[in-house]
């Protein structure tokens, strides 16, 4: 428990008191017995609203307990030694006992709570604030007018990343203020692109623990880690265990960045309580070896474990976040190599609340594009004819949620509309006759043909009418592909989507230069508007953050237990539905990122809608207005008044 108005604290040991007064305690140990001194020097990376009492202390003979204080003279005025820290060697330690108190110092270092220079001068006077703040008293708007400046004045986009995490671990609430009132210039610092570049140099970077670290170290251990966390009502975990960072690869422990990142945007973009959120990394190595040969690296530095060592602690962690956090926390896998990532999926599916952003969150907001794209070109999907380069995890999620798709609007079997799709991986097309050498994820797209290698063949045969790459190999779509794209179509759909920008298989200038501007064009990461023949294209950008926030938002208001394809359309097809008339004719298939949170709260009303009609969600009864129920859910992060 923590007391905003100096009346009384409780932590986590059950030692209680009062702001003002404190009560004697006796702390036994094998040394005689002692009174605890408090001493209010908490550093930032503590526990939050924490008092450190750190004392060497003595029993005098009557019983009575004393400060044991060496009152000689300090060399050059210096500050005395008054808890022993000084005096206190290795094998005389000191104890870092700890009181939630938010008051005082201990206030401004608690970025949950911290106001800067917005408290009041009844809140200075309230929380023994005076002096530790300049007399100006800011308003939260003119702090979020003030850092945003400093921001604009870095040039390199991962100092403005240092930036805004340093804001995140100072002041919660001005962080998310300011990122919700400048998402679009934002988003790409907080995440993808420049998430990326702050995985790779993660352990250059980094400063203080964000989020939680599980690593073989702690095998068996698992639970009593999650018990470490200082928030016990989590509702949503985001983990990877490093091993495919965006297009960049294994980046082992430094993978870290993303489930922070995710988070972030879960509270941003979709309204979810910033203390509800628990970003983990799971480290079991890494086969990098520029990382285990950099002196920075913070993670284990050992060959990746495989196989049943690997299969043993990610069980253990499954069984541990629902044993610690019940049924209905939703854990999201992220960045998962393609050979753990279906398998994960399908392991714990069907027994907790999991979801994989890269194979379904990718699928529902690429999904979304195209229905909203077929309103430019006409037709249904099913007369469609879709090309992927890249047979991963998100390629063939994709096209698996479009087969879906199309098979909820025409009562087609799903093997069926499968054949609409087609793969191409590294080998080439995927064909029938590969099938016994094929991946299990990828024999439901090996269709009857001949082997093809090259892609630019591929889409002169297949003759497509939508092209999406999911390869995370930069300039893939050569001027060659995409004028055989604009020659075979009057309007091609072509899809970028690998990140980071320098993974994406085509920018957006080449796209729409190459096909005479007649592109409908999205990519993963963001490109900037292009001008072309006195035209000027706005490319869209296809980003998980359209959906995965709205959708753990709508999870999560509903009470539900199990994530089910059904529930990924609903998601799909209520981003399609913001798009309007205007952006369609500017080239846009996503509405723009300044309406986020209402489009947000859309998707979590159709997704908690699908839940309760699939009996999956818990709280009830089902809310009149799903819309408006999620809008009230969502936190704002303005500053509250403290009494």
């Amino acid at each position: 428990m923590i007391s905003l108005n100096g009346s009384s604290f409780l932590n986590n040991t059950g030692i209680s008191g009062s702001c003002n007064t404190f009560h004697r305690a006796q702390i036994r140990r094998s040394a005689p017995s002692s009174v605890v001194t408090f001493a209010s020097n908490r550093k930032p990376g503590d526990q939050k609203g924490s008092v450190l009492m750190e004392s060497t202390l003595k029993e005098m003979k009557d019983g009575s307990s004393v400060v044991d204080v060496d009152n000689k003279p300090i060399a050059a005025g210096g500050v005395q030694d008054v808890y022993g820290e000084d005096r206190a060697t290795e094998d005389q330690f000191v104890t870092p006992w700890t009181v939630s108190v938010a008051s005082g110092s201990s206030l401004l270092r608690d970025p949950h709570h911290n106001k800067g220079l917005a408290f009041t001068e009844r809140e200075r006077d309230a929380h023994y604030l005076r002096g530790l703040l300049p007399p100006t008293v800011a308003s939260q708007e003119l702090q979020v007018k003030k850092m945003i400046h400093n921001i604009r004045q870095y040039q390199v986009p991962l100092q403005k990343y240092m930036s805004m995490m340093d804001l995140q671990e100072r002041n919660e609430r001005l962080f998310y203020k300011m990122l919700i009132e400048n998402v679009e210039e934002l988003l790409p610092i907080v995440y993808t692109p420049t998430v990326g570049e702050a995985c790779q140099k993660y352990g250059s970077i980094f400063m203080r623990p964000q989020g939680l670290y599980i690593s073989l170290k702690e095998k068996g251990k698992i639970l009593e880690v999650l018990r470490n966390w200082p928030e016990k009502n989590i509702q949503v975990i985001v983990v990877t265990d490093g091993e495919r960072i965006l297009g960049l690869g294994d980046l082992g422990c430094q993978g870290m960045g993303i489930p922070v990142g995710k988070l972030s945007l879960y509270t941003a973009l979709g309204g979810v309580r910033p203390s509800a959120c628990l970003p983990i990394t799971i480290d079991v190595g890494t086969n990098n070896e520029k990382l285990l040969n950099d002196e920075f690296y913070i993670g284990l530095r050992q060959k990746r474990a495989t196989g049943q060592e690997y299969a043993e602690l990610i069980d253990e962690f499954m069984t541990a976040v629902k044993q610690n956090y019940g049924e209905k926390i939703l854990v999201q896998f992220e960045d998962f190599a393609n050979h753990n990532a279906f398998d994960l999926l399908a392991r714990y599916g069907s027994t907790h609340l999991v979801f994989n952003d890269d194979i379904q969150g990718t699928a529902s907001v690429v999904l979304a594009g195209l229905v909203a794209a077929l309103k430019a070109v006409g037709g249904t999907l099913s007369d469609h004819t879709f090309l992927f380069l890249g047979a991963g995890e998100a390629g063939t999620g994709i096209a698996e949620l479009i087969a879906l798709e199309m098979s909820k609007q025409t009562n087609a079997p799903l093997e069926e509309t499968r054949k609409n799709i087609w793969l191409v991986d590294s080998k080439g097309l995927i064909v029938s006759s590969q099938k016994e050498s094929l991946q299990h994820f990828k024999k439901p797209w090996a269709h009857e043909h001949e082997p093809i290698k090259e892609l630019v063949d591929a889409v002169k045969d297949i003759k497509p009418t939508v092209l999406i790459g999911t390869s995370g190999v930069g300039r893939t779509f050569t001027r060659e592909v995409v004028e055989a794209m604009a020659f075979i179509n009057e309007k091609p759909i072509i899809l970028a989507l690998s990140n980071p920008t320098s993974q994406s298989e085509c920018t957006a200038e080449e796209a729409y230069k190459w096909s005479q501007g007649r592109a409908i064009f999205a990519s993963g990461s963001p490109f900037a508007p292009v001008e072309y023949e006195g035209k000027v294209y706005a490319p869209g950008q296809s980003n998980n953050a359209y959906i995965f926030p709205g959708f753990g938002l709508g999870l999560i208001m509903s009470g539900t237990i199990r994530v089910h394809e059904d529930m990924l359309l609903a998601a799909s097809e209520a981003l399609a539905e913001q798009v309007t008339q205007e952006q369609f004719e500017k080239g846009l298939i996503y509405p723009p990122f300044t309406n986020i949170r209402k489009i947000s709260a859309q998707i979590a009303a159709k997704v908690a809608a699908k839940a309760y009609e699939l009996g999956l969600a818990t709280r009830l009864p089902q809310p009149k207005d799903l819309v408006k129920y999620a809008e009230s859910c969502m936190y704002t992060p303005a500053y509250r008044s403290y009494r």
